[in-house]
């Protein structure tokens, strides 16, 4: 059998008697007087048995020093199939030496066959081990590459999304939880990827859960999990969302859409982090880093009775705002671009470009959708032109711009009726606006400067 056999025994009969019976099944058998030599003798080969007695000369003969050396064995490789070597009279410590991760035991005097037989057992144990701990490294490996794999983060050169991703950058070496503001299409659970995919758990696949698509109903059953039996359709255990990201990140998306009695359901788990299964009584600990998302103003929603006020703040220990597209439009062109290579390669029709006509009428649209429109409409645009350079015509939009067109000023003249209608209704209250508008306070702002309001 291949393998490496390491006898360590400062009686050099039994040694030597050891060394011709374990020679007859393993390629290659070293062998000890000292124990104080193991260290070099582990660095120096890969052994994948050590046959270990319990006693030695030095010691007191209570197996003390056997003991000492097989937990320093495991502290240089614990896969390492350690077997005891002992006489009658020490049972005892031999099954001690068993629960603290020997493999088996073997008394003096020995029988051959049984011994092989017991080497047999521990080198199967030791080639399992191995093969378990490169599966997990592959899975490890594979986890990281399905975390980097999807769309990715473009920052862009704007000041606003410079200043987004340096917090991203300060706050991914901590398990601190993050609240992620903005408005549908700026990227918010891109922005969570990264923090992520930066942080000490980016070996674990991130779990997201989109909590405007769960109701009420099965919002227990979904994110803690059931048992067999605990509902209808509950036909066999299952785990929920946040055993699925233990040690790793759970993103909640659209946070604001859960009711009242499921917000105080999810500050329970957050508080104790730990989950009962619905039908179950049994605390299973979790442990995960939360990241959550919403397009509301959470803060109003306190104000207005819909939100809780001690969730805000246990989900909100750093808060990251995206801004939308039309107030970073440094950025338009360089997500035009990036979107244009990634589609031109998708769809077979590698060099296009955009001409500077293009450019100029993405960076005057007001983009409502934010990024998530601007990378459908460049798809499209690829797909359907017939041309490698994209023109203005490739682009119909049926939203607004910021050019000086007498449509488009109809269309700010509309936008501006429905802010004073708004600030009619909701006076000195500017976060209600943005919210009732759909979109967020410093948007709000930048409109309010424009129309002179």
């Amino acid at each position: 059998m291949k393998g490496t056999v390491l006898i360590v025994d400062d009686n050099r009969e039994i040694l030597s008697a050891l060394e011709k019976v374990v020679k007859k099944e393993f390629e290659k058998v070293l062998t000890l007087t000292n124990p104080n030599r193991i260290p070099e003798a582990l660095t120096r080969n890969n052994i994948d048995i050590v046959m270990l007695d319990m006693n030695y000369r030095s010691g007191n003969h209570n197996g003390n020093e056997g003991l000492f050396w097989m937990q320093e064995i495991f502290r240089h490789e614990r896969n390492i199939s350690v077997v005891i070597v002992t006489d009658s009279s020490d049972i005892g410590l031999a099954v001690r030496a068993i629960r603290e991760g020997a493999v088996d035991y073997i008394l003096k005097p020995w029988d051959d066959i049984k011994l092989l037989a017991t080497l047999n057992v521990a080198m199967q144990l030791r080639n399992s081990r191995l093969e378990a701990n490169l599966l997990k490294q592959d899975n490890i490996k594979l986890k990281k590459e399905i975390n980097r794999g999807g769309e990715k983060i473009v920052l862009g050169a704007s000041p606003t999304m410079i200043n987004v991703m340096n917090i991203v950058r300060k706050v991914a070496s901590t398990d601190a939880n993050v609240l992620i503001t903005g408005e549908n299409g700026t990227g918010k659970e891109l922005v969570a990827r990264e923090i992520h995919n930066l942080s000490k758990r980016s070996g674990e696949l991130m779990v997201t859960v989109d909590m405007g698509s769960i109701t009420e109903s099965l919002f227990e059953s979904e994110l803690f999990g059931h048992v067999k039996g605990a509902f209808t359709d509950a036909r066999e255990e299952r785990k929920g969302k946040f055993e699925a990201a233990d040690k790793s990140t759970l993103f909640l998306d659209e946070i604001g859409n859960l009711s009242l009695s499921s917000q105080a359901k999810l500050l329970s788990v957050l508080q104790n982090r730990y989950v009962v299964r619905v039908g179950s009584n049994k605390q299973i600990p979790v442990d995960i880093r939360l990241i959550c998302a919403t397009n509301r103003d959470l803060l109003q929603m306190v104000r207005d009775g819909e939100f809780r006020e001690d969730l805000v703040y246990r989900i909100n220990t750093i808060l990251i705002e995206v801004p939308p597209l039309r107030d970073r439009v440094d950025d338009i062109p360089i997500l035009a671009n990036y979107f244009l290579r990634i589609n031109s390669d998708r769809y077979g029709k590698e060099g296009m470009r955009f001409n500077t006509h293009a450019l100029e009428k993405l960076a005057n649209h007001d983009w409502p959708g934010n990024v998530r429109e601007l990378q459908h409409a460049v798809e499209k645009a690829v797909i359907l032109s017939d041309s490698d350079v994209l023109k203005p015509s490739d682009f119909l939009f049926t939203s607004s711009g910021r050019s000086s067109s007498s449509v488009e000023m109809t269309l700010d003249e509309m936008e501006k009726k429905m802010i004073l209608e708004s600030l009619k209704k909701y006076p000195n209250n500017l976060s209600m606006v943005a919210v009732k508008l759909g979109i967020t306070r410093q948007t709000l702002y930048n409109k309010m400067r424009k129309y002179r309001i």
